[in-house]
């Protein structure tokens, strides 16, 4: 019995320990969610803006710009797959991953040769492990992502976008995030980056921080346009402006979904482990009682041997 003693005690010392830390990570992840998600609504209204100018150049004229007409005979595109750097965040980088996965099997059965950009560990841990080819890697910014990292993983994806596809170039972009809903809802959201797509607004989109487009209200005459020097000269100016603040825009979302994401998992934990406690408490007790009962019945047994003895 008191080897038993001695077993439930160690591991409730051992989950106290691991409920302590649990409990701290809950806490910090708790309050950079708030600054996080403050952060990605910021920038939604500059992001909102920007990409309504865009689609608004590339509706109102005939212009082929390369970012904004699409491939019908498409042979070649890329994947940008955006995870977490750091584990203990429930299913979140397993939920972008699979969401990637099944785009790209969409794309290979329309005859589409694919490769990847990775963001985050979790992602290249994925594609190491299975020894799978992928373009290039950005890792370390997960939950707190900064402009710079962002304009970095543009700038390539856009010289990509742009060479020839006999040289390596690509024909779309895709871009697999997690998009923010609120603390307990985050989706994976599959958006195509390049060439332009303009999408329909979603009525979640601002409380969500959507990245699609706003449409006009029903019955407003949308404005015509006039540009100077050209169009394609604002094309120009405007598009790389485009997919980097985009591309900022999804690791900004994708950051406010890992921090709630890793909040709820470790608050899990931390109600597990309280449980857990519990559990070993309830059979150290019972383990103290039996020894103690056991103790009696030979004091006992001892007592009524003595008493025969005498007689």
């Amino acid at each position: 019995m008191g080897a038993q003693m001695r077993i439930y005690r160690q591991r409730i010392k051992s989950v106290q320990s691991i409920k302590k830390i649990t409990n701290a990570m809950e806490l910090i992840a708790a309050a950079r969610v708030i600054k996080a998600r403050q952060k990605a609504s910021e920038a939604m209204p500059y992001t909102t803006a920007l990409t309504r100018a865009v689609s608004a150049v590339a509706t109102n004229t005939n212009e082929d710009h390369p970012l904004t007409t699409a491939n019908p005979d498409a042979k070649r595109a890329g994947v940008v797959i955006i995870t977490a750097d750091r584990g203990l965040a429930g299913a979140y980088s397993v939920a972008a991953i699979k969401r990637s996965a099944e785009l790209i099997a969409h794309l290979q059965a329309e005859g589409k040769e694919v490769s990847s950009y990775l963001v985050g560990r979790k992602a290249v841990s994925y594609y190491k492990f299975r020894h799978r080819e992928y373009a290039a890697e950005w890792t370390g910014f997960s939950d707190a992502p900064t402009f710079e990292a962002a304009k970095e993983i543009a700038d390539r994806i856009s010289a990509d976008f742009l060479k020839d596809t006999a040289e390596g170039g690509y024909d779309e972009i895709h871009v697999v995030f997690t998009r923010f809903r609120s603390m307990v809802r985050q989706d994976p959201h599959v958006l195509r980056l390049l060439p332009l797509e303009v999408v329909e607004h979603d009525a979640e989109g601002e409380e969500g921080l959507d990245l699609s487009v706003n449409t006009y209200e029903q019955g407003q005459i949308p404005p015509e346009y006039s540009f100077e020097p050209s169009a394609a000269e604002v094309l120009d100016l405007l598009l790389p402006k485009y997919v980097r603040n985009r591309i900022f825009t999804a690791l900004l979302s994708s950051a406010a979904s890992e921090l709630a994401a890793r909040q709820r998992a470790m608050k899990s934990a931390t109600d597990n482990a309280t449980e857990l406690i519990k559990k070993y408490q309830r059979l150290a007790n019972q383990a103290r009682q039996a020894g103690i009962t056991q103790e009696i019945s030979e004091i006992v047994g001892g007592a009524n041997a003595l008493a025969d003895a005498k007689k």
